[in-house]
């Protein structure tokens, strides 16, 4: 019989539990978290904490009892890892060491804070787990607050704006970067969004760094202060890599870590019967070839899945994903597809209702902003994949009847891969 270790139990370890689970239906799987919950989608918290979603809307998978019971897992939930030796394969725990023929690490990430910002003395609010969630939620039920600053233009930053522009707080964004969604969003694009948003009565601070969490509000770097009743840090996440970060394997050599941790096709790390998936990894970015993290829930599972399968027996690749953001916010929808820092010409097509700008280099599409119309992300992101992936070079028929159905042009779906069939 084999033993499978699974280190962290967020969307990536439960879709490893499953995979193994349906190829070894004997094998010991033994589950390592120290949150006691079951595994939840971290995109859905601000749903939470606005009230808009209940508490078990936020798990997918249901219980913890219910994981443990139909995968047949051992949970250990009452002593936390410490570290995963490689070498050995072995998982060390506050309370023992074991080793096991598969080790899967899917610790996920966590909030960024950055140093300078742990070391004021405000108190700030964070927006990744449930117990960010819960936090924010008493405190919000607590408290008559006037005045907020949510610190990141992202798109977890901008639904925790909502959420409290909803209940009646003055709300200012602020971001080093010089638009909102920087990583995901054209700037003419985004400039279209901050209009919208600006005429709402959003207040937006771009250009400008947070340099200390004051009790009264946020010190921006020059010194001014932006006085608050609650500030919120919402700039990004850090993939949680310590368990492996200073682990050798058996010929001295280190696990590969950049942003996280380094994966081939088939989830293997550096380390021989050592996995990464979720958050915490490096799988391929389809544009440029090289290892990113992608931190979509839908990717977390498809490496989880993959992990699973390889690490009992059953052989599988998976080739990687673009880029891919998608958020509703204030009534509003935003997709971003494909990097938006590759060069190309901009092309815009207006829509009675949304817009659709794209980037192409010559015919060869590299990413595309959709504003006010997810409905044909979906199509685009198809299409954009299987080129990259070496398949069908033009949207199909079919997709091309449902981007005209959508109110999108026949010249413009031309332009982004359309034949003139439609």
């Amino acid at each position: 019989m084999k033993n499978y270790a699974i280190v962290g139990f967020g969307c990536a370890g439960y879709h490893a539990a499953r995979a193994i689970r349906r190829a070894d239906p004997e094998g010991r799987i033994a589950v390592f978290s120290d949150t006691g919950q079951p595994p939840f989608n971290p995109m859905l918290t601000t749903y939470y904490a606005s009230d808009r979603l209940s508490l078990d809307g936020v798990f997918p998978f249901g219980s913890l009892e219910k994981a443990e019971k139909e995968l047949d897992l051992e949970l250990h939930t009452q002593s936390r890892v410490l570290r995963v030796e490689a070498g050995e394969r072995a998982v060390t725990t506050e309370a023992n060491s074991e080793k096991f023929d598969a080790v899967l690490i899917a610790t996920g990430a966590r909030a960024l804070v950055p140093g300078p910002l742990r070391q004021g003395d405000g108190e700030f609010f964070l927006m990744r787990t449930l117990d960010d969630a819960q936090r924010l939620r008493d405190h919000l039920e607590r408290h008559p607050l006037r005045r907020a600053v949510v610190v990141g233009a992202s798109m977890v930053g901008i639904k925790v704006a909502e959420l409290l522009c909803r209940r009646g707080i003055e709300t200012i964004i602020v971001d080093a970067a010089p638009y909102l969604f920087p990583l995901a969003a054209y700037r003419s694009t985004a400039e279209v969004i901050q209009g919208r948003l600006e005429k709402l009565g959003l207040k937006m601070v771009f250009n400008a760094q947070v340099a200390a969490i004051h009790p009264d509000g946020a010190v921006l770097s020059g010194g001014l202060l932006l006085e608050a009743d609650l500030v919120c840090l919402c700039i990004g996440t850090k993939a949680s890599v310590e368990l492996v970060a200073n682990t050798e394997v058996a010929e001295g050599q280190e696990i590969k870590i950049g942003r996280g941790i380094i994966v081939d096709e088939t989830m293997e790390t550096s380390a021989p019967g050592i996995y990464a998936a979720g958050d915490c990894c490096e799988g391929t970015n389809l544009q440029t070839g090289k290892t990113a993290i992608i931190g979509l829930w839908a990717n977390a599972g498809a490496q989880g899945d993959c992990a699973g399968k390889n690490m009992a027996g059953i052989s599988e690749r998976y080739y990687g994903n673009i880029l891919h953001n998608i958020t509703h916010f204030f009534d509003m929808d935003f997709i971003g597809l494909g990097d938006p820092t590759l060069p190309g010409k901009h092309h815009l097509f207006q829509g009675k209702d949304f817009t659709v700008e794209a980037v192409l280099d010559g015919k060869d599409l590299k990413s595309v902003n959709i504003f006010g119309n997810y409905k044909i992300s979906g199509i685009l992101k198809n299409h954009l994949t299987k080129r990259l992936l070496g398949g069908q070079a033009q949207l199909t028929t079919a997709q091309q009847g449902l981007l005209a159905a959508e109110g999108m042009s026949r010249a413009f779906v031309e332009l982004i891969g359309g034949d003139g069939s439609v």
